[in-house]
Parts: structure tokens; sequence; C-alpha cells
């Protein structure tokens, strides 16, 4: 259990700040609250969660490099976005499989932003093959795909969300009696919680309850992709 609170209130408060000065030179003059507040603490988070993760599942490694490891960037890509601002205005730590390459793989995603603080986890906007073996798996097993759906702990937590077609997907029938799920793009669970526990000392605790919740989905999309659990 952790001893003491990973960020300090600094954090969100820099968030919501960040959002209101979503500029350059804010940045640059609060640049070493960022390091203090949000990057470092993240940090620290991602290596308290790694050591915990592996009891879950090993194949899902936190990475703790200041670039290109568990933690996103902070800046923006505006190349293609009608979003300009140069800054992302949250935390977001993913936790994806050892064999995934980006966040489309399956994963356990942690997302902080004031007022909209919420774990992710599955599959995000699989590519094409991977959605239809996804899908396959949930015609040729439903009843294990309704077990890892319907799992106490998971429901306790997590809702399944994300976008879905609005007619069945080719190769399923309109009348297929679980068109609701195979129609989904999206094979994700949402749990949110609350701002203050951001800053609490059981913040990790209450992040490896709900991967732990959610272990029975994790292991069924991976089978159905066909990699480790």
């Amino acid at each position: 259990m952790s001893k003491r609170a990973v960020y300090s209130e600094d954090c969100l408060i820099f968030l919501r700040e960040l959002e209101s000065n979503n500029n350059r030179q804010w940045f640059a003059d609060n640049k070493q609250r960022y390091e203090d507040s949000v990057r470092e603490p993240s940090l620290q988070l991602i290596r308290e969660i790694d050591q915990r993760l592996k009891k879950i599942s090993p194949f899902f490694p936190g990475l703790d490099r200041r670039v290109g490891g568990s933690l996103m960037r902070i800046h923006r890509d505006t190349r293609f976005s009608k979003e300009k601002t140069p800054y992302k205005t949250n935390v977001g730590i993913q936790f994806r499989h050892e064999v995934g390459k980006d966040v489309h793989a399956p994963g356990f995603y942690v997302h902080i932003e004031p007022a909209r603080c919420f774990i992710g986890v599955g599959c995000w906007r699989p590519d094409s093959q991977t959605l239809h073996a996804i899908r396959g798996k949930i015609d040729e097993a439903p009843a294990s795909w309704k077990r890892a759906r319907d799992n106490k702990a998971f429901r306790q937590h997590f809702r399944l969300d994300g976008e879905s077609l609005k007619s069945a997907p080719r190769d399923f029938a309109k009348d297929h009696p679980l068109i609701e799920d195979l129609r989904r793009k999206d094979f994700v669970g949402m749990s949110d919680f609350n701002d203050e526990v951001v800053t609490q000392n059981d913040f990790v605790d209450m992040i490896i309850e709900r991967f732990r919740a959610s272990k029975n989905l994790m292991r069924f999309l991976c089978e159905a992709i066909g990699v480790p659990f």
C-alpha cells in the first residue's frame, strides 16, 4: 500500500491554469512546476503501478521514461487537428501490451484531468484485423464473452463505452443475440473517479483494484487476438 500521496494538489491546479493559459510563454514560465507537480510524480506513479500490475499480468509494462514511455506527451500534435492549442490539459498514462506499438493495442490507461478523471481498459479503436478477431471470438465463444462482460467486479467499477456501428458488421446477422456487442468499434471499459482521489495516499491502490476488476475482459481480448495474458 502506498505510504504517501504521489501527487500534490498543485497537479490539478497546474492543469486548470494551463487550460486557461494554453500558450508557450505561460508554459515556459511554469516549466518547473510542470516538472515538479506533473511529470516527476507521473513517472513515480508509473513505477509504483508497474510493480503491482505484474501480479495481474506480466505483459503490460510500465515504462518510466521521460520521453517514449508510458507517460503520454503533453505537447499536442496540431498538424492535422482543428485544435491548435499547443498543450494537452491532462495527464495520460498507458500500460499497453508489450506486443502493441500504439494506443490501439490492448492496454490499461489512467487519465487525470480536472473534472474528468477516469481509468480505461481494453482496446480503443482497434484496426480492422484486430476488430474482426474480437468479433469472431465473441461469436465463437459467447458464454466466455458474457462472463467477461458481466463479471460482478468489472460491472461494479466499469461501463462498456466507445463508438458502435449503426448496423450489423459484415458477416454477422442483424438478429444475432449479441449484435449490440458485435457492433462495437471500441472494446473499452471506463471507470470515473473524483479529482480528490488523485492526491490521496491510496490512489495507487484504487488504480490496481480497478485494473484487477477488468482482468477477465482483458484476458478475453488478449485471447481473441492471440497474445498472451
